[in-house]
Order: structure tokens, then sequence, then C-alpha cells
């Protein structure tokens, strides 16, 4: 392997691609730079040392998700212990880390391992051409402003972009807006300029953006009210970790991190397994500890009708959001909006909500890696109709992963399995002179949904998000026990994995390099 890229001509073999520059090769082309792509690359340059690699940003900036977010209060609702890389300690005293710690920590990593050389900033991939015949892909994307488009291929891809939309969040159309005379906004496109300081503030929305909004705003705003229509569980927890403080103190920072980290999945393993096999104990006990805060509050508006867990349990660092509401600075109104007023909002139970601003909480809109068009050998493939391979991969759709972090845990937690099996994958490949892995799919096996969640963020996009399957390797467990065994040390070669070497190759004889054919 070459520490620079070669330069190769266009796999897709169309003959205008031929008569334009040549394209850039790389041995792994990594896609978004975000929490997952810097993590990916580490592992790409950590466990593969000599592979080129190359990510390709869409923004302008290192971070994804913790530079796109910009509205107060912004932070984790995952602990930093298990959020954090497992690479890299994270040392701060908060647990509960803040949007900017958050996103520090993430462009530290980049610059510290050298990663933030091989981005590619401006560059919003497009489409992704496979060709059998030259076993690579040819990536397509769109540069700068003026939307060049420019090209690459790459023996492996790997999708680090999320998975929701970044250009538009999920946003319904309520009745009456434009009579509204004050300000709507929405999260995900926070205005810099927006002055909240001694207006009166309407959150929409029961989630963890809007338990995180509605504290932080009420600190300068006259007051605020999160209206829901049904209540969420919000659970209190400490903003820093004195075990893992303690233990940092006294040993080794990755040690200590390494003994915090376990800790934490366990904990966190425990308690979704205990929600499941003991919904109404866990529900019993989770309004509870709201009641300890709120007294008959609780029942009204944080008792929510599904089990816990069968929506992410929201949760608030130190009790601010209970203490806002017990200190009259905010409140919670559980009801349906009717209408939007020239003064606020008109609700189902003849109530009126004046307001200033309205935030609307409404989620994210989710979106299948980026919406980044795919094709095999000239064939346009719907990536929504393949199944998940242990939870990174799609049914026979070669060299190609995508990170997909928990739903019931922290999202690194799965994208470091993930990094990990890509690199794992990448040297069998290489000590077995193959170029070419694709999970084959059982026809035996049968098709779920890939999320088994009820989170409306989940429950509108399944249509777009492929299918796993009701056995292993094609079944997604949502365990990281289970997952670090079958990732981490489990067979590569499983039987369900199918290895081949690129036709062109085979011509080209077994003793040409698969560089020197390229």
């Amino acid at each position: 392997m070459t520490d620079r890229p070669a330069i190769a001509d266009n796999a897709s073999g169309s003959a205008a691609a031929k008569t334009e520059a040549p394209v850039e090769h790389y041995d792994v082309l990594i896609v978004g730079a975000g929490l997952s792509g810097i993590g990916a690359a580490y592992h790409v340059q950590a466990n593969c040392p000599g592979r080129t690699y190359v990510l390709l940003e869409g923004r302008e900036a290192i971070g994804g998700t913790w530079d796109l977010f910009r509205y107060p209060g912004i932070r984790s609702d995952s602990d930093m212990y298990t959020l954090g890389y497992s690479f890299r300690p994270w040392t701060d005293a908060k647990a509960i880390a803040d949007g900017p710690s958050i996103l520090r920590y993430v462009r530290e990593t980049a610059s510290e391992y050298g990663i933030d050389q091989h981005i590619r900033f401006r560059h919003h991939v497009k489409r992704a051409s496979w060709s059998s015949e030259h076993a690579r892909w040819t990536v397509e994307a769109e540069r700068g402003p003026e939307k060049e488009l420019v090209r690459f291929t790459c023996d492996f891809l790997l999708m680090c972009s999320g998975y929701y939309n970044y250009a538009e969040g999920h946003r319904p159309e309520f009745p009456g807006e434009a009579r509204f005379q004050g300000t709507i906004i929405h999260p995900q496109f926070w205005p810099e300029t927006l002055d909240y300081a001694n207006k009166r503030v309407v959150v929409i929305g029961s989630g963890a953006t809007a338990v995180t909004l509605v504290p932080e705003m009420a600190r300068k705003a006259a007051h605020v009210t999160m209206l829901q229509r049904s209540p969420t569980y919000v659970v209190s927890r400490p903003a820093e970790d004195r075990l893992a403080n303690g233990l940092r103190r006294i040993l080794p920072a990755m040690l200590a991190y390494g003994i915090t980290r376990w800790k934490n999945v366990l904990l966190s393993m425990f308690f979704y397994k205990l929600s499941r096999k003991m919904p109404e104990r866990v529900k019993e006990y989770l309004v509870g500890l709201v009641r300890e805060q709120l007294g008959h509050e609780a029942a009204t508006h944080f008792t929510p009708s599904y089990k816990p867990w069968d929506q992410r349990v929201c949760m608030v660092p130190d009790a601010d959001l209970f203490d806002a509401i017990k200190q009259g600075r905010a409140s919670v109104v559980t009801d349906h909006i009717q209408t939007f007023t020239e003064k606020g909002l008109q609700l189902a139970s003849g109530q009126e909500l004046e307001a200033d601003i309205i935030v609307t909480a409404t989620g994210l809109k989710l979106q299948l890696l980026s919406d980044v068009e795919f094709s095999i050998d000239g064939e346009r493939r719907d990536l929504s109709k393949s199944l998940s391979y242990k939870g990174m991969m799609f049914s026979d759709v070669p060299n190609l992963a995508f990170t997909f972090g928990y739903t019931n845990a922290s999202w690194t937690l799965k994208a470091d399995l993930t990094s990990e099996y890509v690199c794992r994958l990448l040297n069998h490949m290489a000590r077995h002179g193959v170029t070419t892995c694709m999970p084959r799919r059982d026809p035996l096996v049968e098709e779920l949904p890939l999320l088994d969640f009820s989170s409306g963020y989940v429950l509108r996009a399944l249509d777009v998000m492929p299918k796993q399957g009701s056995k292993k390797p094609w079944r997604l467990y949502q365990n990281y026990a289970l997952d670090l065994f079958m990732l981490r040390f489990g067979k590569v070669d499983d039987g369900t994995m199918v290895f081949s070497r690129a036709p062109r190759l085979l011509k080209a004889g077994a003793g040409e390099s698969r560089r020197e054919a390229a």
C-alpha cells in the first residue's frame, strides 16, 4: 500500500466520464466527518495501517450533529463515558456534556490523530455506483457553492452520515400559523440573533430537545411552557459522575475511563432488560421519581401511556427541568393544538396560551444514508428493500457499510464496533486475496421493521429504512454485549458473508497486485 492515493479511471465505464480528468482512488472512502466519521477514520488508520482513506463532508466543519445544532442548552442525553470514543477517554468533569464541549472533543480527536488532514469539506455526496468488474465504487459529489461535480473511486465505502435529514426537520403544519404575530422557529435551525429574554415562550414537544430547551430558556425568558400531546418518561441524573471523577484522580485516564464506561454500559443494559421484563414496575418507579420532585403534576404530565423504552427515556441533568417548574419559571401543559391565534395557541380544551415565541420541537426527519443514490452494475438499488446484516451492512450489496447507533444506549458504542468490524473485514480480505465481500440474503429469513420503537420519528420513517431479519446475523438485538462478541470476536467468514475476486483481477493474473491491476 502507498501513502498517497492512486489515480484511477472512472469505474463506471461511461464514455463521458473518460473524457474528464482522472479521479482520485482510495482504499476506504468515509462519508461524514461527525462523531461517527472521525471515529471510523481513527479505526481505519490504526487497524488497517497503510491503507489510504478520505472523508467527504458536505458541510464546512467537523462535528456533524454537534456542529449543526445551536439551540440553547444543546447537550447529550447520554453520558460521555459511553458516547465518547473507546480509544480516547473523556476527561471533563461533567458526564452529561453540553454541545460545545462534545464538539470540541470530536475536533480535538480529529486533530490529535491527524484525521483532519484527510477531510474534504463542502463535498456533498450524491451518487455511488458499484462496478463488479473493477470491484470498486465510484462516488460522485457536489463540491462547494457552485456544486462542481467531482468523482472518487474506492474499494470500500463506509457511510457515517447519520440517520436524519440535516436540510429539514419534522415540521407539521398547524392550523392558523399565518395568524400568529410572534416568532416561530424550529430547533434544528436556531437563529443566532434570537433574543428571548423576558419573552413568553411555548415549546411544542416533550422529547429530548424540548426537555433541554425549556430549563435553559427559562433562565432568561419571562416564562416557558412545554406543550405536549402526551407525556414522556423523564429521569433526572447527576451531571457529574462522582465515581468517574474519583477514579481519574488515582488511576491512569484510560483505565479510569474504561471502568466507568463498562459500569455505565452494564447499568444501562440492566435497566433496559428490567424495563422489558417488568414494564409496570419500572413505570411505577420512574413516575415515582418525578412525583418526589413535582408531587401531583407527575400523574398529569409525566405518566406516559406506553411502556418504558417503547420510546427513548429522556434524561435531565441535576433535575434542571423539575427545578424550573418548581420555581415557576416553566410549566407543562398536556393538550392538543386547535389553532394558532394572533397571540399564541388555542388548545382543544379551550385554554389559550399566549406567546411571543413558539418553538416547534416536533422532532427529526429520518433519511437513509443522506439520500445518496446507489446503483450496482448500472442498476439502481433501493437499499430500503434490503435486510440489515449485523446492523451495519446491506443484503446483496458489496463493500458497503453504514453506521447506525443504538436507540437504547449511546450511539458511539455501536459506531465503534461497526468501525472495528469493517477493519476486521478489510484485513481478512487482504489476507485471502479477495476484493469483494457481500452478505448474501437468506430467502428463509422473515422481514421485520428495522427498529422496535414507537417514537414518532421512527414510525414516520419505517418505509425508507432497511429491514431486519428474524434471526442472526440479520437480527438487531440492541444489546452492546451481544454485538461486542459478534462484531469484535465473531467469525468474519460466517457462511453468510460471501467473498470473491474481481473478474478484471482474475484476468490480470493471480500474481498481480490490487493496485497494479488498477
